[in-house]
């Protein structure tokens, strides 16, 4: 297993090296062939989905994980639309973003050059594997996969039409590179391969990406859980507020952009929390609150300390009252994730206060904290959301897969 994911890697490098030279016009075929090719295959596609999810449920799979590998008609077309959003997308190889003139005479530009193999390792959700080559290989990058067990058909199918797709515009097939094998012992190989990789970017479980950190011998771009807050503010329109924070919860509770928790004034607290409650209640959110919002709802569970860290992934939802916008900051500061976070307000200042001082990669005034998402935020599609500030922050797309170099036009100039 060892030798056959070292030449994988070694293979991806070759394939990467070609890559940094091909043309936007070649990228954009290989992509529309993908997206023809994946629109013709739906039904084998879907049908191999469905014996995973089958094996999964028998092993257990939890419900959150289970909505993760299911690739229902909604999710397959978005997956073949956000093939076509990247082809309309601007390639950012070989774009000069940055061009200065030294005293000298020296001309020095910043172009954006591809990161080269990029390793991606993830859990349940088979649309990374498109989602993952798709922006890899627009931003000029081969890409070395590794999927879960639980996966595998799904996975394997998709990597057979990623390589149909490349043999049919003339693209080497190691462009994209798959780790058959589920033995978890791949893995650990993979991150050894700092000769071959670039980077790593995980996408799955805290344990999953935990692993990745402490062991790789690769620089790693980490995808962190999701605590994500909404906070309701003393001014803010509470019909607005209840429509964010139910969408935020309850549209999609399995993902990491879906509110945890629930922050509110205390001066519209009596008014709002009520009415939100009922509303979570018959959507079957469990609710979990301090000593304040349970003395104004009734019987919710006591909110534990434990609460407040933790990324639930299913109907729960943590509920605390605040005395100002300060103490909301605050709180989300020291028990959030710094993924997504948002507040519900008409007071302006109090908006840009939020803004300014949540220390997260997506921060939003009046609007769901459901937005974070490359597909929303016109990148195509996304090869993970970084929660760490370096190399990238947030959603990342094609400008995020790529790096920088400097180039020097000089006209004999040698240094004193």
């Amino acid at each position: 297993m060892a030798e056959s994911i070292l030449e994988k890697g070694r293979l991806a490098k070759q394939a990467s090296r070609i890559l940094y030279t091909v043309s936007t016009a070649k990228k954009n075929s290989f992509l529309r062939a993908l997206a023809t090719f994946l629109k013709q295959e739906v039904s084998t596609i879907r049908e191999a989905n469905a014996v995973d999810l089958e094996e999964a449920r028998k092993t257990g799979l939890s419900p959150a994980l289970l909505d993760r590998l299911t690739l229902n008609e909604k999710r397959t077309a978005q997956m073949i639309a956000g093939v076509r959003d990247v082809i309309r997308l601007p390639d950012p190889v070989g774009v000069v973003y940055e061009k200065t003139r030294r005293p000298n005479g020296l001309v020095i530009e910043k172009m954006r050059v591809p990161l080269g193999v990029i390793g991606i390792i993830y859990e349940a959700r088979p649309n990374v594997t498109i989602d993952a080559a798709t922006l890899c290989l627009k931003a000029g990058n081969a890409v070395l996969l590794r999927g879960g067990s639980e996966a595998i058909r799904t996975n394997l199918c998709l990597v057979q039409i990623l390589r149909r797709a490349l043999q049919d515009v003339g693209l080497p097939e190691r462009c994209v590179e798959f780790v058959e094998t589920t033995d978890r012992a791949a893995v650990a190989e993979m991150l050894k391969l700092n000769e071959y990789i670039d980077v790593v970017i995980p996408r799955g479980s805290k344990t999953l990406i935990k692993f990745i950190a402490e062991s790789s011998s690769i620089p790693v771009i980490v995808h962190g859980e999701g605590n994500c807050h909404v906070y309701v503010d003393e001014s803010a329109n509470l019909k607005k507020a209840e429509e964010i924070v139910f969408n935020a919860k309850v549209q999609r509770p399995s993902v990491c952009n879906a509110a945890e928790k629930l922050l509110v004034h205390e001066k519209i607290a009596s008014q709002f929390l009520p009415r939100i409650a009922a509303r979570l209640h018959k959507a079957n959110v469990e609710l979990r609150g301090d000593e304040r919002s349970r003395s104004l709802i009734g019987s919710i569970t006591p909110a534990t300390e434990d609460d407040w860290h933790k990324e639930y992934l299913e109907l729960i939802l943590a509920i605390k009252v605040v005395g100002n916008v300060q103490e909301a900051i605050d709180h989300i500061n020291r028990y959030g994730t710094h993924h997504s976070d948002s507040i519900v307000t008409a007071d302006r200042k109090n908006g840009e206060k939020f803004l300014r001082e949540v220390d997260s990669a997506a921060v939003y005034v009046n609007a769901s904290t459901r937005f974070t998402d490359g597909y929303e935020f016109g990148l195509g599609a996304e090869i993970g959301i970084s929660t760490q500030k370096l190399h990238a922050r947030g959603p990342m797309g094609l400008v995020e897969l790529t790096s920088s170099k400097f180039i020097v036009h000089g006209k004999g100039q040698i240094r004193k």
